[in-house]
């Protein structure tokens, strides 16, 4: 298991199996390090509409093994834990509360 850090310093844990599960898909093979930069380093952190205690990080990698898309890394926030649900690949931000950046 490995203890991820978000742009706000929290700590997530990425278990070793939904880690496998995560790179099982051929798309996300060699995507690993970009799951770390995603939460640390987010273009955008999306609450999910459908979970209150999911979040969605998203950041773009242009030139993926399916072209130029978004890496959405879902988070599930709880009081005093955060773990990965799962992460893919994606072509747009979903819908829902933006968390950050704020729109002031």
């Amino acid at each position: 298991m490995k203890i991820l850090r978000d742009f706000e310093g929290r700590a997530i844990r990425l278990t070793d199996e939904r880690l496998a599960h995560i790179l099982d898909h051929p798309e996300m093979a060699d995507l690993e390090p970009q799951i770390e930069t995603t939460l640390a380093v987010p273009q955008s952190v999306v609450q999910s509409a459908s979970d209150d205690e999911a979040r969605l990080y998203y950041r773009f990698y242009a030139g993926t093994r399916v072209g130029d898309k978004f890496l959405c890394v879902v988070v599930r926030v709880l009081l005093d834990d955060a773990f990965v649900i799962t992460a893919y690949l994606t072509d747009k931000v979903k819908r829902g509360e933006q968390l950050w950046p704020k729109n002031d």
